[in-house]
């Protein structure tokens, strides 16, 4: 039945869906608080960031004389900000819709979704942590919450814990021997995962990660899980007093991943040389092939100023606070309903 019905049937339930307009004006409270600028971003943009991880929404532009050009549905709004933040403009956030296909199928994506990113001049990702922990008592108010039947306690400090510790704790795998391909196959083919002779050591690790890791993050109270191996470093820096990692968290609460952080990198050829790599892996995976956004390259040389952003899930967040496990119960016409082959 389409939510619109359900609606009509059932009024008790429009008290769940307007959850998420509390949400979203607490976080606009809380960054005018910070004296953020919030910026609107475009969603049909020319050039993708390159990550291979993601699928992309490729459409055609067309001039009045029909002459075609490709373009996308955005992503992320993070390069059309950090240009302006290049320009000059300071602290900031976005909330906006983003899109990745073949985000189907699951009960935590959507393939048009809303997104909430900022970004924080002179910080570094332990300050993103910190205004992580801020803003979630923010919008739930201090002391506990309850999603799931399990109470979490959103008070501050909230536990924070390494990538190779937690590996250890959940997995018993000593991340230091993971960290090398060979040992790396190994290990996952002992704990009986599927292997196949182009397996890389990303899926290895997402294979571990995601099926004995994630689920026991945030329970009881929010995770904050840090230093992120090299490998999946997106656009952030490496640690300099250990460069097999990167400057990067990720938050939880009750197995639900929220949001995505690092401090941010801004050296034009390292990130050039990190996109051709993220399209090769993009082409080798069949999928969408695209260009990297060249401009954000000349940004990047003019000079982006020291700073640490994150990329939250907007939709996460209002299931937390609404109680439900699918995120189709969120969204007032969830592409399940819109689409058949979904």
């Amino acid at each position: 039945m389409k939510t619109w019905r359900r609606l009509h049937d059932t009024p008790s339930l429009w008290e769940r869906y307007f959850v998420r307009e509390k949400v979203i004006r607490a976080i606009r409270s809380f960054f005018e608080t910070e004296k953020f600028h919030e910026i609107e971003t475009p969603i049909l943009i020319s050039h993708p960031p390159a990550e291979s991880y993601l699928d992309v929404f490729e459409t055609t532009l067309l001039d009045r004389a029909r002459r075609p050009a490709k373009a996308y549905l955005s992503t992320s709004p993070e390069v059309p900000l950090k240009k302006l933040m290049v320009a000059g403009l300071g602290n900031c956030f976005a909330v906006t819709k983003s899109f990745r296909n073949m985000e189907t199928q699951s009960n935590l994506h959507n393939p048009e979704f809303t997104i909430l990113e900022w970004y924080r001049v002179g910080a570094d990702y332990c300050d993103i942590m910190k205004d992580c922990e801020r803003l979630v008592a923010a919008i739930v108010g201090n002391g506990t919450l309850t999603y799931q039947r399990q109470k979490i306690d959103i008070t501050g400090p909230w536990e924070w814990i390494t990538v190779a510790e937690a590996f250890k704790k959940y997995a018993d795998v000593n991340f230091d021997n993971f960290l090398d391909e060979k040992k790396a196959r190994g290990i996952a083919a002992q704990k009986g995962y599927t292997l196949k002779e182009r397996t890389t050591w990303e899926e290895l690790y997402n294979q571990i990660f995601l099926n004995e890791i994630e689920p026991r993050l945030g329970q009881g109270k929010p995770t904050i899980i840090y230093e992120f191996p090299a490998a999946v470093a997106a656009l952030a820096k490496l640690k300099k007093s250990d460069p097999r990692f990167a400057e990067r968290f990720e938050f939880y609460i009750a197995g639900l991943e929220l949001g995505d952080a690092y401090s941010e990198l801004t050296d034009p050829v390292e990130q050039e040389e990190r996109f051709h790599a993220e399209l090769a892996e993009v082409k080798r995976l069949g999928k969408t092939l695209y260009d990297f956004d060249h401009d954000f390259i000349d940004a990047l040389k003019i000079g982006l100023p020291t700073c640490s952003g994150i990329a939250v899930g907007v939709d996460r967040l209002v299931m937390l606070l609404a109680d439900t496990a699918d995120i189709a119960d969120t969204l007032f016409f969830p592409a399940s309903e819109e689409f058949d082959i979904i």
